[in-house]
C-alpha cells in the first residue's frame, strides 16, 4: 500500500500536537507495558498496521512473550494478563468502540477498582491519543515495518 501523504511534513503542527500528548503520557506515571498493551489493543481494533508494528515491537523489547501478544485480542480468555491490565484493556475497547453501547457502567466500575481518578483520566487520554494516531496513520496509509524499538534506537523519538 502506498502512502497517500506524509502528514508530519504537510502539517508539522499536527504532528507536534500529537507528540505533545505522547510526551505527557510518557511521563504521567502509568506503567509503560500497560500503556503499550493499550496502544496495541486499540491499534488492532482500528486496523492500524503502523501502530501495531510499533507497539508489538516495543512490547517484545520489554520482554513480553510472543504468545501473550498473540493472545491480546482474546485477553479476556488468556490468564497471563493481570487484573489491572484486563481492566485497562476493557476500558480501551469500550472507549475505542463508542458506538457499541458507549462505555457501560460496569466497565467504568471495573476500571475504577484498579485505577485512581487521575490514572483513569490519564488512561483515557492514552486511548484518545492512540485512536488519534491510528486515524492519522490509517487515513494517510503510513507504511508499517520499518519501526525499531526505542531500546534499539534510544536517540530516535517514538511517535505513538
Amino acid at each position: 500500500m502506498k502512502e497517500r501523504m506524509n502528514y508530519a511534513k504537510a502539517s508539522p503542527e499536527v504532528y507536534q500536537s500529537m507528540l505533545g500528548l505522547h510526551h505527557y503520557l510518557e511521563n504521567c506515571g502509568l506503567d509503560k507495558k500497560l500503556m503499550d498493551l493499550v496502544y496495541l489493543r486499540a491499534s488492532q481494533i482500528n486496523g492500524c498496521a503502523f501502530c501495531i508494528d510499533m507497539h508489538w515491537k516495543d512490547l517484545r523489547a520489554m520482554g513480553v512473550s510472543e504468545q501473550d501478544l498473540c493472545m491480546l485480542s482474546a485477553w479476556h480468555e488468556w490468564p497471563a494478563f493481570t487484573e489491572r491490565e484486563r481492566a485497562a484493556l476493557q476500558w480501551t475497547e469500550s472507549v475505542t468502540l463508542l458506538t457499541e453501547g458507549f462505555v457501560p457502567d460496569a466497565v467504568y466500575e471495573t476500571a475504577r477498582a484498579h485505577f485512581s481518578e487521575t490514572e483513569l483520566a490519564q488512561l483515557t487520554l492514552a486511548v484518545v491519543a492512540i485512536n488519534g494516531w491510528n486515524r492519522l496513520n490509517v487515513a494517510f496509509r503510513k507504511p508499517a515495518g520499518a519501526y525499531q524499538p526505542q531500546a534499539a534506537a534510544a536517540s530516535v523519538p517514538s511517535p505513538v
